[in-house]
């Protein structure tokens, strides 16, 4: 008879044989700034989630920088919304004023900078729109000048979450002629049109005003064209390829691992931070155990980074 139990009859022995481990290095933390000032608002479907304007950051920051994680992603939300994202790209604009506040003040930081038009779109898609279409084409150079504005900022690696086809050989392109060529990409290379964003609506203030945005992001029945996404990223210049969601998706995630040898991230989205803070706060589950289980879970699909809500927690978790 094999004796498998002999190898888990101790934690001490557990922990020797132990495959994966998650590393507080590993971790990034999403952070939304607001424009304003003396701003601190509670995002009701994100328990412990709020928009900060920059005067505010510091509360959440020195938690960051404390806790031993790599650094942040960083989402802007401004006062002005247009059809053509101008606060997305103005060297003045809310994303912009924090980079620049947080790599001044807590220059060990990572600082990752999203780079969509939602949030600055009055109609709220990720490109520019005729009628109800959302141009792909046409959508490239903005997203390039927000590439750049956000590097000229300070942001150490831009992460293009858009999903508009070319946009980083159009964003390598234009940071590289704008004399950024060692700022890493993060692309969302394979996101999918997922149920599980939806708080992020609420936290980002990015609802489309139409439709959906099912004609740009994936379909989340397809695993071999999230591949391909992939594949054609990293032709195109990205250093670090993400997959978004996490937790229904780390097939997706295993396959990429087994096909590049490249930095994989994950996005532990707002949906699945929710449903976890939510059924923890009714005392149906163990809020920590359930954490480190989904966290340990997608670095044993194979992710190399992972953008969560709960970086924080499980960087305390990982010290005690």
């Amino acid at each position: 008879m094999k004796r498998f139990r002999r190898l888990r009859s101790d934690e001490r022995i557990r922990g020797l044989v132990r495959e994966t481990s998650v590393n507080k290095k590993d971790l990034i933390y999403p952070i939304f700034v607001i424009e304003g000032n003396n701003i601190k608002n509670p995002v009701e479907s994100m328990p412990e989630v709020y928009q900060y304007s920059v005067d505010m950051l510091d509360e959440i920051l020195e938690k960051i920088s404390k806790s031993g994680i790599s650094g942040l992603l960083i989402f802007g939300i401004p006062s002005h919304k247009d059809e053509k994202a101008t606060s997305a790209y103005d060297p003045d604009g809310v994303t912009q004023n924090a980079v620049r506040y947080i790599k001044s003040k807590y220059p060990e930081l990572l600082v990752i900078a999203d780079v969509c038009l939602c949030e600055y779109m009055s109609h709220g898609h990720c490109g520019i729109v005729s009628g109800e279409k959302i141009l792909n084409d046409e959508t490239l150079p903005l997203l390039s000048k927000m590439a750049v504005s956000l590097a000229e900022s300070g942001a150490d690696i831009i992460a293009p979450s858009d999903m508009m086809d070319g946009r980083v050989k159009a964003i390598r392109e234009s940071l590289d002629l704008n004399g950024f060529k060692d700022i890493p990409i993060m692309s969302y290379s394979a996101k999918f049109a997922s149920g599980y964003y939806s708080p992020f609506r609420e936290a980002g203030q990015s609802a489309p005003c139409f439709g959906d945005r099912k004609t740009y992001q994936m379909d989340f029945a397809n695993g071999r064209e999230a591949l391909r996404e992939i594949a054609d990223d990293i032709e195109e210049g990205a250093d670090i390829v993400m997959v978004k969601p996490a937790l229904a998706y780390l097939d997706i995630v295993k396959s990429a691992r087994e096909r590049f040898d490249f930095p994989i991230a994950v996005y532990n989205v707002s949906g699945e931070y929710s449903m976890v803070k939510s059924a923890s706060q009714k005392g149906w589950i163990d809020e920590k155990r359930i954490v480190m289980e989904n966290i340990t879970a997608m670095k044993r699909a194979g992710a190399d980074i992972i953008i969560t809500y709960h970086a924080l927690d499980v960087a305390e978790w990982l010290g005690e």
